[in-house]
């Protein structure tokens, strides 16, 4: 998802000045790299188990990014509190374990494209938690929430007259919920106060816990490293450097960079993205469910995002 969008903890700086020129190149790479980790995890579980191989990646990244932390700011940069690295672990299980895991084992039956726009449902779920809590977001987000769950309604069509399976519709669903639950706990929970520093530690208890229920689940048996395709391995290396590290790291540069209107647009043209180049590359179909749910729901998490944005 998005499928890898890190948890920023603490205020972003506000950035001064005009946009430059680095700030559009980071923006674009947020956009296009993190709009095609769906196409490249639907490549990854064609020849690799969808949790083993998601818990490799995470762990990979999260390591690389505790290297890139030391060496950039120092090896104290790494030291947390008890309470911080608990909630990183419960951080990192509900975004990476939960919110990834479920998404990668989903895209074996679900197109790439199909995926991204139901991701995209997760501002309105976090509207929807914090609703809960008893937060009172304004009129013109629930307006939004409710358009977007009718484009939910609409998306779950292929789902539904057996074009992809339901199952596999309902489990990114189901992620969307948990990484919306995952994001708003991470603003209730102390984190570390580097943001690098907490999704380092998010990715690896994360991984750890995709490579444990892969191991419950059997995906060890049988395996067979020769059987994965060269195609699942340039994806799963795309997704470890290119996905997770300097797509996060674009990502946390941008918010004390740009401001927060600007950066939060990632939100409704990821899935455009996804939809794209999973046409292009993976020739999958653009039915009349995809593209009038799909439209439905950008257009939703566009309301949502401008509305928050400016409160």
């Amino acid at each position: 998802m998005r499928t890898s969008t890190p948890t920023v903890s603490g205020p972003a700086a506000p950035p001064t000045g005009r946009i430059t020129g680095a700030v559009w190149t980071a923006l674009a790479l947020v956009y296009v790299v993190w709009g095609s980790t769906y196409l490249g995890i639907r490549i990854v579980v064609e020849t690799m188990p969808p949790f083993l191989s998601a818990g490799v990646r995470f762990i990979i990244a999260g390591l690389l990014l505790a290297g890139i932390v030391a060496r950039r700011f120092g090896p104290a940069a790494l030291k947390v509190t008890g309470a911080q690295l608990r909630s990183s672990v419960l951080v990192g299980l509900l975004l990476i374990l939960g919110g990834n895991g479920l998404v990668v084992l989903a895209e074996r039956d679900v197109p790439s494209g199909l995926a991204a726009l139901l991701v995209a449902s997760v501002p309105m779920w976090v509207v929807v938690l914090r609703a809960g809590t008893g937060d009172r977001p304004p009129v013109r987000t629930l307006l939004g929430v409710l358009v977007g769950l009718a484009g939910l309604a609409v998306l779950t069509g292929p789902g539904l007259s057996g074009e992809v399976r339901l199952s596999g519709v309902l489990l990114v669903v189901a992620a969307s919920v948990l990484w919306s639950l995952g994001s708003f706990s991470a603003s209730k929970l102390p984190l570390p106060g580097n943001p690098f520093t907490g999704s380092a530690y998010q990715m690896v208890a994360g991984g750890t816990g995709g490579i444990v229920v892969g191991l419950l689940c059997g995906e060890q048996r049988g395996l067979d490293l020769g059987a994965f395709s060269t195609a699942s391995w340039v994806a799963l290396a795309y997704l470890v450097l290119i996905g997770s590290v300097v797509g996060f790291t674009a990502y946390a540069w941008l918010l004390r960079a740009a401001p927060l209107s600007l950066v939060s647009t990632y939100a409704y043209v990821n899935p455009v993205v996804a939809v794209a180049l999973g046409a292009l590359i993976l020739d999958e179909a653009l039915t009349w469910p995809i593209l009038l749910g799909g439209g439905i729901v950008v257009a939703a998490v566009g309301v949502i995002v401008s509305t928050e944005r400016g409160k």
